[in-house]
């Protein structure tokens, strides 16, 4: 699932901030209300919105490798189902 940028974090607590009640600030921004809820909760007990440390180790890849590895393997879907197609073929 994806998280809610700096941005859109920032954005959401000007709306609260302007007097917007939760639900009309996620209807706005198209998340859930409890997603607002909890961004509004921890601004009160961390003074921050940032995301906090996560465990384990660091990620290998970016957001972005990502993105072009999926698009590689569905760009190359079908030249390794013709492959697999002829192989069945020659097995027959």
């Amino acid at each position: 699932m994806p998280r809610l940028s700096e941005v859109d974090r920032h954005r959401a607590l000007r709306l609260l901030q302007a007097g917007l009640p939760i639900s009309e600030v996620s209807l706005r921004m198209n998340v859930n209300r409890k997603t607002i809820f909890r961004l509004r909760q921890r601004l009160h007990v961390t003074d921050t919105v940032r995301d906090r440390p996560r465990s384990g180790s660091p990620r290998c890849t970016s957001q972005r490798q990502d993105r072009n590895l999926v698009r590689i393997i569905y760009e190359q879907q079908t030249s390794f189902s013709f492959i697999f197609i002829a192989s069945d073929k020659r097995k027959k």
